[in-house]
């Protein structure tokens, strides 16, 4: 009977070692849950800044990706992940500022107009910089904030709406492709100094882009168009944002004086 019981006592040290020491690599293995925001988004989100911090970065980068999902190898912003982020921001009081940073090709157009508009909405001051480029849908974005720098390397790339897939008919395709390059025109030209009238000419201009129309802009042309602001880097872009953070606290002081 003794011989029995320790056996079965050793047994049962065993498995509870062997447990022990089963589940201390899951508990290493296991990310955190700002590893996995990190990991999915690029980035942590709101809540978990510094506190030291009233400025927001939020960066678009790659293609902006909207109803259909892209393939694994792209590089790609998901437009559902930054609307929430944009509300967040919106809702979160510490957060007095927002800089957006621009590296994108372009994606979808709809998808494209509603972060457009979600941040020309922002009650919080809010500026734009384009780094490298801020192509196609990318523009729209870029002229949202309230006050937008381009890099003197970078460019945007303004050219017509373009459809894939199926087309069922001429006539209706044709309509439905004009009112939405309306309604990318009339956002642009309503955020920025650029006319209607010099918009368009960008947009159909033939000769500047390899087998397509359209136009490649550097950096101090998009100034001298009026598309953008200013060109300039990070520094300009922090030090205009802080700027405009305390014209508007200024501005809610004396209101509320």
């Amino acid at each position: 009977m003794r011989e029995g019981r320790l056996m079965m006592n050793k047994d049962i040290q065993k498995s509870e070692s062997g447990n022990q020491e089963g589940q201390e690599p899951q508990k290493e293995d296991k990310p955190s849950s700002l590893m996995e925001k990190i990991q999915q988004l690029g980035q942590t989100n709101v809540p978990q800044l510094s506190s030291d911090s009233r400025i927001h970065c939020l960066t678009i980068i790659g293609q902006i990706e909207g109803h259909l999902a892209l393939p694994p190898q792209n590089k790609t912003t998901k437009y559902e992940h930054l609307i929430p982020q944009l509300v967040a921001i919106e809702q979160n009081p510490k957060i007095e500022g927002v800089l957006i940073i621009l590296n994108t090709v372009g994606g979808d157009v709809e998808a494209g107009l509603a972060i457009s508009e979600m941040m020309a909405t922002l009650s919080k001051p809010t500026v734009s910089i384009v780094l490298g480029g801020g192509h196609s849908i990318g523009v729209p974005i870029a002229v949202s904030c309230d006050y937008s720098f381009i890099a003197e390397t970078a460019t945007m790339t303004i050219h017509p709406i373009r459809l894939t897939g199926l087309v069922i008919g001429v006539p209706a395709t044709f309509e439905y492709l004009d009112k939405m390059q309306d309604r990318v025109v009339n956002f642009v030209t309503k955020h920025s100094n650029i006319t209607e009238e010099k918009f368009k000419d960008l947009m159909f201009a033939k000769g500047n882009l390899t087998r397509d129309i359209g136009t490649n802009v550097v950096g101090p042309d998009a100034v001298e168009y009026g598309l953008i602001d200013e060109v300039g880097g990070l520094g300009q872009a922090m030090k205009k944002l802080n700027e405009l953070i305390d014209q508007s606290k200024d501005a809610s002081e004396g209101l509320i004086q």
